[in-house]
């Protein structure tokens, strides 16, 4: 009777000669099991780091210093053991460091995971991974090709809290994205920013342009965080607020300098990315320039795996979310018209197709 084990000895599986099964490394060295500890674990690791923001252990480690537990859990007003645990698992992620018990937030935690970091991701993490309940009926979305509480059912409770959490990071994507596409050397540009949430990208390039102005659209509710944020960075009395869906809003044929599409194409399927970079073609003048930012996976989808992981996230919170292939993009660019394309990466992990509308 045959017994689907694996042999103690894999080195003696003389029947498994690559003659048999075409894979004769696996009988010296049979596959570590890593990947799969990997993806077991991954659910820990992501709540260990989301209950320290939870019950604030960065913020309150930062206004401590180095310190032993017993401190810290007292300033935490938690039992000293299970704080411990939770250090050791934060530890383990390596966002903490630790020595003869006293803990203290390493360069990571200081710059990431302190709120007022210089590039705090404390506001994104909790939303980054869309409604968490989604992630158990995975399996469901996949068989009938909708999540069970797709973010489209409320777009303004779940966008709004994305939008205050990714700002940081997506401003300062924006500002450094200067350095390659240069638009601070425009003379009074007209910028039009659809689906802006917080407008970082409106804010960056106005704040680069004393003369610039902008159209910053998105859904009513959402477009309240874009106009706290342009009037916070002193930019809100050169922008107008244009609440409404982006595919259907009004938008002057070719009367814009640059038009930007930050991180919406995904949420829109192909049809409506396509849809998108049509409106963005007709808005831009002559010479104007289309920004694109996104997640863009290569050609065989795998070679990127923030990007793939991205594209199975809008797959189990959104109706019609993928991510897609550069090329994909490319294509769609230039059967819009678009010309001179480039990829830019400003900060990691955060690409930009930057294309031009033919004189």
């Amino acid at each position: 009777m045959f017994e689907p084990r694996d042999a103690p000895y894999p080195e003696l599986k003389k029947t498994h000669t690559m003659a048999h099964v075409g894979r004769p490394w696996t009988d010296y060295k049979p596959p570590p099991a890593a990947p799969v500890w990997a993806a077991i674990e991954g659910l820990g690791r992501y709540y260990i780091l989301l209950a320290a923001l939870e019950l604030d252990v960065f913020d309150t480690m930062q206004r401590l210093g180095p310190s032993t537990v017993d401190v810290i859990a007292d300033a935490l007003d938690a039992p000293v053991d299970h704080v411990r645990s939770l250090l050791d698992g934060v530890v383990a992620l390596d966002l903490l460091d630790q020595f003869t018990d006293v803990y203290e937030l390493n360069d990571a935690a200081k710059r990431y995971l302190v709120s007022d970091g210089p590039a705090s991701m404390a506001g994104l993490i909790p939303m980054a991974p869309g409604p968490h309940e989604n992630w158990t009926q995975l399996a469901d979305t996949v068989r009938s090709g909708r999540p069970a509480t797709p973010i489209e059912d409320d777009p303004v409770g779940f966008y709004v809290p994305l939008v205050e959490g990714t700002f940081t990071t997506m401003f300062r994507c924006a500002t450094r994205a200067d350095l390659k596409i240069r638009y601070s050397a425009m003379r009074a540009p007209k910028i039009l920013d659809l689906g802006a949430g917080g407008a970082p990208w409106s804010i960056a390039m106005l704040n680069g342009c004393p003369d610039g102005s902008a159209v910053v659209n998105d859904l009513p509710g959402v477009i309240d965080v874009a106009q706290a944020k342009t009037a916070e960075h002193g930019v809100a009395d050169r922008c107008e607020f244009r609440p409404g869906d982006f595919h259907t809003i009004d938008i002057e044929a070719g009367h814009y300098d640059i038009v930007v599409l930050g991180h919406v194409c995904r949420t829109e399927g192909a049809d409506g990315a396509r849809h998108l970079i049509e409106r963005a073609f007709e808005a831009l003048k002559p010479e104007g320039r289309l920004v694109l930012a996104d997640y863009f996976t290569d050609i065989e989808r795998k070679f990127n795996p923030h990007a793939v992981i991205m594209g199975t996230t809008m797959m189990a919170s959104t109706e019609k979310g993928f991510c897609f292939t550069h090329q994909e993009f490319s294509e769609w660019l230039r059967d819009a018209g678009f010309i001179d394309l480039r990829l830019v990466e400003p900060i990691g992990f955060q690409q930009s197709f930057v294309a031009s509308r033919p004189r």
